[in-house]
């Protein structure tokens, strides 16, 4: 049996402050992520996605439940032991990049590197090793002023992998992109899960970005709808089938 990079028991979040009425984003979710798997989560705005991925991600910590990535309960991690997991286990990749500035390419992709204290000599080699396989070792020593959209998010995939963690998660990653640039990071976020066997976990309300996953969880109100797996379809009939899937999910 596969083992879960993801587990996630009875997940709840509400949010409000004393003598307010308190709203509830998350109610009571249940799901796994197997090892090597990509799997996207789709809903419609305040559906409470965006929420769930914050909560996998340790960004935000829930009211109730478990969330167990790579054998972690990090509900129950607090400062240093949060930053040192966050470092190692989870890479993330942002719709709006989130690159520094100042910094070039090459010093980008190496700073979750930089913050575990890794030796310069494994670090040069590491972030080299990763351009090579996101083909942008041409952009290693440019700024992201100098870089296109899409070059952009290349450099953060890279980033995002370069530490080698248990899973990489992604929101709304291609919503800045064009289509071109978009269906690049697709194809290259199916590579990585697929060669390097990494988890990948895609928050997206496109369902062309979501027929790239091997299974869909459909939020709605808080709480997980359905669920579609594309098997052995081809990519447009499992697109068709996501099509199909949403219209009947916001009657």
């Amino acid at each position: 049996m596969t083992n879960a990079v993801v587990d996630v028991h009875n997940l709840e979040k509400t949010y409000g402050k004393a003598g307010e009425r308190p709203y509830t984003a998350l109610k009571g979710l249940n799901f796994s992520v197997a090892e090597g798997e990509f799997v996207g989560i789709m809903g419609a705005s305040g559906s409470g996605k965006t929420t769930l991925l914050n909560m996998l991600s340790t960004l935000d910590t829930p009211t109730n439940g478990d969330v167990i990535v790579n054998g972690h309960d990090v509900t129950k991690m607090r400062g240093n032991q949060l930053a040192d997991f966050r470092a190692q286990e989870v890479g993330f990749i942002f719709q709006d990049f989130n690159l520094l500035e100042s910094l070039t390419a090459e010093e980008n992709i190496g700073l979750p590197l930089a913050l575990k204290g890794t030796a310069s000599r494994v670090m040069d080699q590491a972030i080299h090793q990763v351009a090579e396989t996101l083909s942008i070792t041409d952009l290693l020593k440019k700024y992201p002023a100098q870089l296109s959209g899409g070059q952009k998010q290349r450099v953060a995939a890279a980033r995002a992998i370069v530490h080698q963690p248990a899973i990489l998660m992604g929101d709304e990653p291609t919503g800045a992109l064009d289509s071109t640039s978009a269906r690049e990071l697709l194809d290259l976020l199916t590579t990585i899960n697929q060669e390097q066997q990494m988890s990948v976990l895609l928050v997206t309300h496109d369902p062309f970005s979501a027929s790239f996953c091997q299974r869909i969880l459909f939020i709605k109100d808080g709480q997980i709808g359905s669920e579609l797996r594309r098997d052995d379809q081809d990519r447009r009939t499992f697109y068709q089938q996501i099509l199909t899937e949403l219209g009947t999910f916001s009657e």
